[in-house]
């Protein structure tokens, strides 16, 4: 008797441990990363992410999310190029009516892009400036030093170097560290005397034409002055794509706002209109979708995703950063948070990549953008 209670009890324990399970074939993607033995595509390589699981699987559903959310126009500077989905269905002698209507029914997707200061401080400023240059993104939302930090490097270098350096070493040798970036203060010195003279010439502008300055406004004077290609703001200004930044006095720009009041008292900078302008972005996109990539979080995610609210949310939305949401900070919060507040639609395809924007933004960048980018001007030639 004991021997058929020991079976039993066997029984229902393997019962227990190999649980009959429900088969995930044909629903569910197998888990498989890249050969190498196939040699290196990096293409290919950025495909296999989506498999490979963890972290990597979501920035290859990041990935997708783009690849879905994007329509692509270029601008280049003699001529006005257009090329979008649609017009592979077109004949070469399809009328400019046919064009536009095809146009209009093409673009899919009104893109805001967000990002925090640390990333133009970085390389990932490179990355933003080959998207505006080409005008595959609608809409900018920074801080004060991812509008400083551009212009500043069209006057003297940001440097590598170590996060353990020590403060007070940095200090005295008129050093400032970004994380492991060195900015010389002599930068900062040349940006004081570039920049006063243009607030000079505004102030004079705003008292004599009765010129009104807002935060995208004043952007755009800026990067129509700096004219450096290597601007990212010079490609928005020329563009036409507005930069967005509400908190513009926290920075250097702030500093330099600060010492101009005293010298030369008087120039204004208003918020209100920028607000309309911002939120009227998203409102007047009307039946075009609109689709949000942020890196990092603070002001430009909440901007963006607060503007998107006034049209009952975005249509798609791909977050990169390495915060958590477990504090309740915006920073952290997962798209889902947003969907409870109207700023992303429940029916949004979304996805959040955990991992430092430099690393993960220009590997999206690559397979979506750039990757098209290419395959574009590969046809045309």
């Amino acid at each position: 008797m004991g021997e058929a209670l020991d079976a039993n009890l066997l029984e229902s324990v393997h019962c227990t441990v190999f649980k009959e399970s429900e088969t995930l074939e044909g629903t569910c993607i197998e888990i498989k990363g890249y050969d190498f033995n196939l040699g290196v595509n990096h293409s290919q390589l950025l495909r296999s992410m989506v498999a490979t699981g963890f972290q990597a699987s979501n920035l290859g559903d990041a990935i997708e999310v783009v690849n879905q959310m994007v329509s692509f126009h270029f601008k280049t500077s003699s001529v006005v190029s257009y090329w979008r989905l649609a017009d592979e269905c077109l004949t070469e002698d399809a009328s400019e009516e046919e064009r536009d209507s095809s146009y209009r029914e093409s673009v899919r997707c009104k893109v805001f892009l967000g990002f925090t200061s640390n990333l133009v401080s970085s390389g990932v400023r490179e990355t933003i400036r080959y998207l505006v240059e080409h005008h595959m993104v609608d809409v900018l939302v920074t801080t004060a030093g991812g509008i400083e930090e551009d212009l500043i490097k069209c006057l003297a270098p940001t440097y590598k170097g170590d996060f353990s350096l020590p403060g007070v070493h940095l200090r005295s040798k008129g050093l400032n560290r970004i994380g492991n970036l060195l900015v010389p203060n002599d930068n900062y010195c040349k940006f004081e005397d570039w920049i006063i003279p243009i607030f000079d010439r505004m102030l004079e502008e705003q008292t004599v034409e009765n010129v009104s300055w807002t935060p995208s406004k004043v952007i755009a004077r800026l990067g129509s002055e700096i004219n450096n290609e290597n601007s990212y703001l010079y490609w928005a200004y020329k563009n036409n794509i507005p930069v967005f930044c509400p908190g513009l006095t926290d920075g250097s720009l702030g500093d330099m706002l600060y010492f101009h009041s005293f010298r030369s008292p008087g120039l204004v900078i208003d918020i209100v209109q920028d607000i309309r302008a911002m939120n009227g972005e998203a409102v007047h996109a009307n039946l075009r979708k609109t689709g949000m990539i942020i890196l990092g979080g603070g002001l430009p995610k909440h901007h963006i995703c607060n503007a998107n609210m006034m049209r009952n949310g975005a249509d798609y939305a791909v977050f990169i950063n390495t915060a958590q949401e477990f504090d309740g900070s915006d920073s952290g919060a997962h798209p889902d948070e947003a969907v409870s507040w109207g700023k992303i639609r429940g029916s949004a395809k979304t996805v959040k990549v955990h991992c430092d924007a430099t690393i993960a933004f220009p590997l999206l960048v690559a397979e979506t953008f750039a990757a098209r980018g290419k395959r574009h001007v590969e046809t045309k030639a």
